[in-house]
């Protein structure tokens, strides 16, 4: 699976498609923020439309730092997000 690290306000976070399948998994994915590692893991959830017909990976890939940073400023705790099952810290 793609990854990307980055950044955000002095923490490094990795972010990866999330992989759900949805009906709209032609259209958007989603992007999985996450930060740590056990019970200090944080993990943010939001969704993203690519332009054009583009597989999660390589669309992830070729998003600049700045447009990630902006989602990352969208996103939600994973425990409020199907795509990781409800579950995770509320980072």
């Amino acid at each position: 699976m793609a990854r990307r690290t980055i950044e955000i306000e002095g923490e490094t976070w990795d972010i990866y498609p999330s992989g759900r399948v949805t009906f709209y998994t032609r259209d958007e994915f989603g992007l999985v923020f996450e930060n740590g590692t056990g019970s200090d893991r944080k993990r943010r959830v939001t969704r993203y439309s690519p332009q054009g017909a583009k597989r999660p990976d390589r669309a992830l890939a070729e998003l600049s730092d700045a447009r990630l940073i902006e989602f990352f400023r969208q996103s939600q705790p994973a425990w409020t997000s199907p795509e990781t099952r409800y579950t995770g810290a509320s980072g």
